[in-house]
């Protein structure tokens, strides 16, 4: 993953953002379709990192200062001029956390479009080094993640459509 800090004492980390957002950028404009996964925080943001991407997804625990990141991660990418940002609720395991995040969401103009369980099989894959999906493709939290591709895809696609 390009811009992870891999070691101590390595110094500003501007030159890996430059080549992450370079390569973003190029992406940009030679395919249809391109998928990062960012490491947590807002670094990302505040060195414009994702200045290309046509969606962003910010991912929101039911905790605080999830909830808080995921807003100042809003601004930021408004800012960029990202066009669609979105939030997806993760981690969910009541129906109070569930409706915190809705509520919070609601709160900050942050349209939320998913809410992705919490699930043993996440970590479990985690320990082993596989995907969720290899594990149990059954799981509630990867049967949350399919249904967030095709809600994705669909508003995407309507956009790009005009609709």
């Amino acid at each position: 993953m390009t811009g992870r800090i891999e070691a101590a004492g390595v110094g500003c980390m501007c030159d890996p953002h430059a080549i992450a957002r370079g390569l973003i950028m190029r992406a940009h404009s030679e395919a249809d379709d391109v998928v990062t996964d960012m490491e947590a925080g807002l670094e990302h943001l505040s060195r414009g990192t994702v200045e290309y991407v046509d969606v962003l997804l910010i991912v929101l625990e039911p905790y605080y200062r999830s909830l808080e990141t995921g807003s100042r991660a809003q601004k930021l990418a408004a800012q960029l001029g990202v066009p669609r940002i979105y939030a997806v609720g993760s981690k969910v395991r009541t129906d109070a956390e569930r409706q915190a995040i809705a509520d919070f969401c609601a709160r900050h103009d942050l349209d939320l479009i998913a809410h992705i369980p919490y699930d043993e099989t996440v970590p479990k894959a985690d320990l082993l080094g596989i995907s969720p999906l290899d594990l149990n493709p059954q799981s509630l939290a990867v049967q949350a993640i399919q249904d967030l591709a095709q809600t994705l895809d669909h508003r995407v696609r309507a956009d790009h459509d005009g609709h």
